[in-house]
């Protein structure tokens, strides 16, 4: 393969900010070492970058980039993703509630949504949410709004195939939607891929792991090698819809005994409206319900439905690392020991070693970020033809 020049400056852009996402901050030098270049050829890289507004210097105290504070004098110069001007609006579609934020390119580690409006049950209600809620935000140019969906997506095309809990979606171009609220371009990204690859960038280190969701539906998506795992489907990670032996709940996706309708908010409420003697239904009512008793028979079952489901796909996907996002998090830790012990039962690495299973918040911005240099910055898709 011959790349040319061209091409081969904007994989050295690429390599660049590729650092910068997962250094934070970092010198000139250090770049330079860090994607194999000359410190003149970086320095050019850098200077495009930073007229762009993609990059920008700070003053940080004279140190050797670990923290530890050297001699005293003139400031140092260290770069960083530009974290002053909003270059894009990121919108999370939710099944309850959506999240708009502004948001540069260097965004925090933890997600933080400016603004939250119910979700409507029709694509015209929304489009008119979203108008009045443009009011309220002071910027009106992007270079692109990223939004977070849940369901089935093709993300090339940008559209949604099929939402269980979301249906009206399905029928929408939610693409153009945006777009006549705001006239920037719009990348669809399915909400569990915005949520690996923001753990991704946090932890650069975690190459290989299937990321479960749990909220108002349980999703999952799969990072092998530091890459997304895609198929010819648009379909990964789909474990909340694995039907569980014996459970009756209808699904909205159409099916019985989806794993779902047991481990959602909404499965658990249910559940526990039924087994605990008329406690209030509500979230913080069942967090102290098992911070007083633990995990009962009926919560153990149903952790362990969902145990025997990820230790399946961990089997099959030959991955020894689950990141646990959302609800489950947000109650006691009793529930993910009991989660992760159960797990570790049935895969079958937990045989020979350990399974790691770790509880992560969510970190959606960052990931919708990620897409958002990807594709619209530092565009890579023809950079290697």
């Amino acid at each position: 393969m011959v790349i040319v020049p061209s091409k081969m400056g904007r994989l050295n852009k690429r390599a660049l900010v590729d650092c910068l996402q997962i250094m934070g901050t970092a010198s000139r030098a250090s770049l330079a070492k860090s994607i194999g270049l000359s410190q003149p050829t970086a320095g050019k890289i850098v200077d495009q970058l930073i007229e762009k507004g993609v990059v920008e210097e700070v003053d940080v105290p004279d140190s050797d980039e670990k923290g530890s504070v050297g001699k005293v004098g003139r400031p140092g110069r260290m770069l960083r993703l530009n974290r002053t001007p909003i270059r894009f609006l990121a919108i999370q579609l939710g099944v309850a509630e959506t999240g708009l934020a502004p948001i540069p390119l260097g965004v925090p580690r933890e997600d933080h949504w400016t603004l939250h409006v119910p979700t409507p049950e029709s694509a015209k209600a929304w489009q008119r949410q979203l108008q009045k809620t443009a009011a309220k935000i002071r910027q009106k140019h992007f270079w692109g709004v990223l939004v977070s969906v849940p369901g089935i997506i093709d993300e090339k095309v940008g559209r949604v195939l099929f939402s269980p809990n979301l249906h009206w979606t399905e029928d929408a171009n939610l693409t153009e939607l945006i777009q006549t609220v705001w006239n920037a371009p719009v990348i669809l990204l399915q909400e569990e891929r915005a949520l690996a690859l923001g753990h991704q960038a946090v932890h650069p280190t975690h190459d290989g792991f299937l990321l479960v969701d749990f909220g108002e539906g349980v999703g999952g998506t799969i990072v092998v090698e530091g890459k997304l795992y895609t198929n010819p489907l648009p379909l990964s990670g789909e474990v909340g819809h694995t039907l569980v032996l014996g459970n009756q709940r209808p699904c909205g996706c159409g099916a019985v005994g989806c794993l779902e309708t047991l481990i959602s908010i909404r499965g658990l409420l249910q559940t526990f409206a039924d087994n605990s003697g008329g406690n209030p239904n509500t979230w913080p009512a069942l967090a102290k319900y098992i911070a007083e008793r633990g995990v009962t028979p009926w919560l153990a079952e149903t952790l362990d439905a969902a145990a025997v489901v990820i230790a399946g796909a961990l089997n099959v996907l030959g991955l020894r690392r689950l990141i646990v996002t959302g609800s489950l998090t947000e109650l006691p830790p009793a529930v993910l020991r009991y989660l992760s012990s159960a797990i570790s039962r049935g895969a079958l690495w937990g045989r020979f070693g350990k399974i790691d299973v770790e509880g992560a918040p969510r970190r959606r911005i960052a990931g919708l970020v990620s897409v958002g240099i990807d594709r619209l910055v530092v565009p890579m898709a023809d950079a290697a033809r």
